[in-house]
């Protein structure tokens, strides 16, 4: 048992290099915004650490800038990193029944995108060591690259530095343009966001503060496309 862990700790941490490097390029811009909102470069590495997830970050950290209540950061944090809920949920009917429950709870600690994708991929029971192993390289990458971030922040010009923010953007038009173009409810809904942010700002801001603005509009918009257009199950 001991020789299977060692090797799907190595194949899990081979597998995880290329998911580790993205992840450090990514965080660094991310640290460009953490600087912006004061953040110290152990302040940003921490945040990384505990919450490897890019939209859960940027949600955070946007609040943090308006200087939202505790609540508002928690609230708004669980609802854009909900979908690892699922993932979570799937991911739990490929361990063994046979499988610890702490396994469960230390890789249900870092479950993201990708790692969730290399962990379904695999065929027949998934080893727990196997995500320890992606983990090695996920979390340091997204955590250093933060960290990173902040002091090229703290360093750079403010030109620099203006220019690196837009990078930021640039993640987020990426992830959001290739599932709305395979999807009109998707697209549907940006272009609903979109309007609908601004559209709050425009009249709420003062009256309601960005961060409960963002919750109520995430959860109507998406429930509303869930309940209009539910997906079929196989």
């Amino acid at each position: 048992m001991l020789k299977e862990n060692k090797i799907a700790l190595a194949e899990g941490f081979r597998d995880g290099i290329p998911i580790g490097l993205g992840y450090f390029v990514v965080s660094f811009t991310l640290g460009i915004m953490a600087r912006h909102v004061g953040l110290t470069p152990f302040q940003g590495f921490l945040a990384s650490l505990l919450n490897n997830a890019s939209a859960g970050e940027y949600v955070g950290f946007a609040l943090i800038a308006t200087h939202a209540p505790y609540i508002e950061v928690a609230i708004m944090t669980f609802i854009a990193n909900a979908r690892y809920l699922l993932m979570s949920t799937v991911l739990s009917q490929k361990f063994s029944p046979k499988t610890p429950f702490y396994h469960r709870i230390f890789v249900g600690f870092d479950v993201t995108d990708e790692i969730f994708g290399i962990s379904v991929a695999r065929k027949g029971w998934l080893n727990p060591f196997y995500n320890y192993g992606a983990m090695l390289t996920a979390l340091p990458g997204w955590s250093i690259g933060t960290a990173l971030g902040i002091v090229a922040g703290n360093i750079l010009p403010p030109s620099a530095v203006s220019a690196l923010s837009v990078a930021l953007y640039g993640m987020f038009i990426a992830i959001i343009i290739p599932p709305a173009r395979k999807d009109k409810i998707v697209a549907a809904c940006v272009a609903i966001s979109f309007a609908a942010s601004f559209l709050a700002d425009k009249f709420l801001t003062g009256i309601v503060s960005a961060g409960t603005q963002t919750i109520f509009l995430t959860v109507i918009i998406a429930g509303g496309a869930a309940i209009l257009y539910p997906r079929k199950g196989d």
